[in-house]
């Protein structure tokens, strides 16, 4: 599998579809180096925004998948906080090369817009991207080849997907995403999977104890927190200026109990 950076620079670049304020100041004011780099595997190009840490010694990587609505300004920004923290984080745009016309999540007009294309893609074509992302960002100079994958709402779901078939992750983190429904799936599973739960989100909390069971038939490790009184995609309206109280506190428990799972890797 060949990948190549094609070019780099510090990133100011600002999305017109969800234009987050919020997040764009923190990556505004960061002190650490950003790239744009695409991974290349066969015919297919993924856009890709990498951080780094500020580091003397070589850091374990995290693997970055965003919401449906594509690799937004959030995104980056908490790829950024990955950084301050030690970790080398990319951020796949999973909406790379969606069209002529349409490149990447940038060139979309609004969320919803983006969030029907991420719709209409392949699950084997997200797949193939996040094995070729994380085998680029894995094999970096300064990567210690160790590797996370961190996904949330739809990429939570390609999160636990990735972890049935990149052997070569350390850990699977998973917030409020779908999970796997077959043992056959499961069985493929090598890495601890962690869970981060809303407990207002049924719709995602109901597929739990089925995933539960088949993990612990598999004899997998699965282990999740449900975050009392917060709402779907709390870990980014945890950060919102509007976010709610609950969402905020389960903002700040999930962070620190993933900055816990993440320091094993180091």
């Amino acid at each position: 599998m060949k990948t190549i950076v094609c070019f780099w620079f510090t990133c100011l670049v600002v999305s017109h579809i969800c234009a987050q304020d919020f997040a764009i100041a923190q990556l505004e004011k960061s002190p650490r180096h950003h790239e744009w780099v695409e991974v290349k595997y066969g015919t297919r190009t993924v856009h890709c925004f990498v951080a780094f840490p500020e580091s003397a010694k070589n850091t374990p990587a995290v693997v970055v998948i965003h919401e449906n609505r594509g690799l937004t300004d959030w995104v980056r920004s908490f790829a950024d906080q990955l950084a301050a923290e030690g970790y080398l984080a990319i951020a796949p745009d999973l909406l790379s090369g969606f069209s002529e016309d349409k490149k990447r999540t940038a060139d979309f007009a609004n969320s919803d817009e983006a969030r029907m294309a991420l719709s209409q893609l392949k699950p084997e074509q997200v797949s193939a991207d996040l094995a070729a992302v994380q085998a680029y960002i894995s094999q970096l100079p300064s990567c210690n080849g160790k590797t996370a994958i961190v996904g949330f709402c739809w990429g939570g779901g390609q999160c636990f997907r990735a972890a049935t078939q990149i052997p070569s992750i350390q850990a699977a983190l998973v917030f409020y995403g779908s999970a796997p429904e077959h043992p056959e799936e499961v069985a493929r599973i090598q890495a601890p999977v962690y869970g981060f739960y809303a407990e207002n989100d049924q719709r995602i909390n109901a597929g739990i104890p089925k995933i539960e069971t088949l993990m612990k038939q598999a004899n997998k490790f699965f282990a999740y927190e449900i975050y009392k009184g917060a709402g779907h995609a709390f870990m980014r309206s945890g950060e919102e200026p509007t976010g709610s109280a609950e969402n905020k506190q389960a903002r700040a428990d999930a962070w620190k109990r993933m900055l816990t799972i993440l320091a094993a890797l180091k």
